[in-house]
C-alpha cells in the first residue's frame, strides 16, 4: 500500500536477531489534529536502539522499528499544528507524545509527562504502538517536532534530536557556564557533544575516559583537561579529586565506579545519570555522598524550549557533531560496528527504504 496507509521500516523481530532487521511494512497511530507526518531522510544511530533491539532494558515488543535521531520534511500537518507547515525541514527526538495537561507539560518539563509515548516501543493508550525512524515516515505530536534551522546540514542535525538534547539538558540545568566546571565521562556520541556544548557554553571542561586513544579526539572537542581512569591513582590524584562542578556521567556499566566519580565532585556538586546501564546502578557509599554535600540526579532528553535553545547553540557557534553517514540499507552493519565501538562518534543513516 504505503503512505499514507502503511509505513515501510527495518524491523527486528526477535532478540535473537536483534542485527538482522527486515523490511517491515506497517499502519502508523491515528493522525490526530496536532499530528505531523514527516518524510524521512536521516536518522541517527542512538545506543538506545541497540538496547532495545536485543532487549537490554525488559522485554521489546517485537517487531520493533527502533530510531529517535530523525530528521526529514513535514508532509501532512494536523488542522491544529501551530508551529511547523507543509514542507519546513523538522526533527524528533525520543518522545512522540505527552498529555499537555499535567504540570510536567505546564513547566516546559513535558518529557517528564508521566503518560509520556516514547518514539518506539511503546504503546498509546487507544492500543497503537509507536515506531520509529528507521523508517520511510514517521507521525509524531507536534510537541516534539522541532523545526532546523538552515544553517545545520540535515545530517549533522540527527545527532543532536537525541544525543545532543540529552547532553544540552543537563548542561542548561546545571548552570554550564564561565567559571563552572564540567566534567564528562565517556567519550562517545553522547559524550562528545558534552564536550562541544559545555565549551560552547563557556565552561572549563574535563575529559573522562578510559581509552586513552581518546585524548586528541576529545581536546578537538573542546576538553581543557583529560582523565584516563585507566591510570592508577586516577580517583585519587589531587589535582583531580574535588575538583568538578556538574559531572555527566554518559557511561552505562553495571560496574562504573560511582565513588570514585563523586569523589570529583566539588563541595554542593552534582553528578547527572545519563547512560543507562542493562541492570541496577552500582551501590553508593553513603559517606562519599555527605564528605561533599554532593547531589546524583537523572535527566531524560529535554523539552521542546532546550531543543530550540540547543539548535540556536549549534548554529551561532557552528558546533559539528562527528559524524559518519551510511546508507539505511546498511542498517544491519551499522548497529554491528556500533556494538562493537567502532562509531566516531555516530552514525547516521540515510534514507530511503
Amino acid at each position: 500500500m504505503g503512505y499514507p496507509d502503511t509505513y515501510k521500516g527495518y524491523a527486528a523481530v526477535d532478540k535473537e536477531h536483534w542485527n538482522k532487521m527486515v523490511p517491515y511494512e506497517y499502519k502508523p497511530k491515528e493522525f490526530g489534529d496536532r499530528d505531523i507526518d514527516i518524510e524521512i531522510e536521516y536518522c541517527g544511530v542512538c545506543g538506545s536502539d541497540l538496547h532495545t533491539l536485543r532487549s537490554g532494558w525488559g522485554p521489546t515488543h517485537y517487531p520493533v522499528v527502533v530510531g529517535h535521531e530523525v530528521i526529514g520534511k513535514a508532509v501532512k500537518v494536523g488542522k491544529d499544528v501551530r508551529e511547523i507547515a507543509i514542507g519546513d525541514v523538522v526533527g524528533v527526538g525520543a518522545a512522540a507524545w505527552a498529555c499537555g495537561d499535567c504540570h510536567a507539560c505546564n513547566t516546559n518539563n513535558e518529557q517528564y509527562c508521566p503518560e509520556l509515548v516514547e518514539t518506539y516501543n511503546w504503546k498509546y493508550k487507544e492500543g497503537w504502538f509507536a515506531y520509529g525512524g528507521y523508517a520511510d515516515y514517521i507521525r509524531i505530536h507536534e510537541q516534539f517536532v522541532f523545526k532546523i534551522p538552515d544553517s545545520i546540514p540535515k545530517h549533522l542535525a540527527a545527532p543532536m534530536m537525541c544525543a545532543g538534547l540529552t547532553l544540552y539538558s543537563p548542561l542548561k540545568r546545571g548552570g554550564a557556564g564561565p567559571g563552572v566546571n564540567v566534567g564528562v565521562i565517556g567519550i562517545g556520541g553522547l559524550g562528545h557533544f558534552g564536550l562541544m556544548f559545555a565549551k560552547a557554553m563557556g565552561a572549563h571542561v574535563t575529559a573522562i575516559s578510559h581509552s586513552d586513544s581518546k585524548k586528541a579526539d576529545a581536546t578537538k572537542m573542546g576538553a581543557d583537561k583529560f582523565i584516563s581512569t585507566n591510570t592508577e591513582g586516577w580517583d585519587t590524584d589531587s589535582a583531580n579529586v574535588r575538583s568538578i562542578d556538574l559531572l555527566l556521567c554518559t557511561n552505562y556499566s553495571v560496574d562504573m565506579p560511582l565513588d570514585s566519580y563523586i569523589g570529583l565532585l566539588k563541595v554542593s556538586g552534582t553528578l547527572v545519570i545519563i547512560g543507562i546501564p542493562e541492570g541496577k546502578l552500582p551501590a553508593i557509599s553513603a559517606p562519599v555522598l555527605m564528605a561533599s554535600n554532593a547531589a546524583i540526579r537523572g535527566t531524560n532528553v529535554g523539552s521542546k524550549a532546550e531543543a530550540r535553545e540547543m539548535l540556536e547553540l549549534a548554529s551561532k557557534m557552528n558546533i559539528e557533531p562527528w559524524v559518519t553517514v551510511r546508507p539505511m540499507s546498511q542498517v544491519n552493519e551499522t548497529v554491528t560496528d556500533m556494538h562493537n565501538g567502532k562509531a566516531r562518534y555516530r552514525y547516521v543513516l540515510k534514507a530511503k527504504i
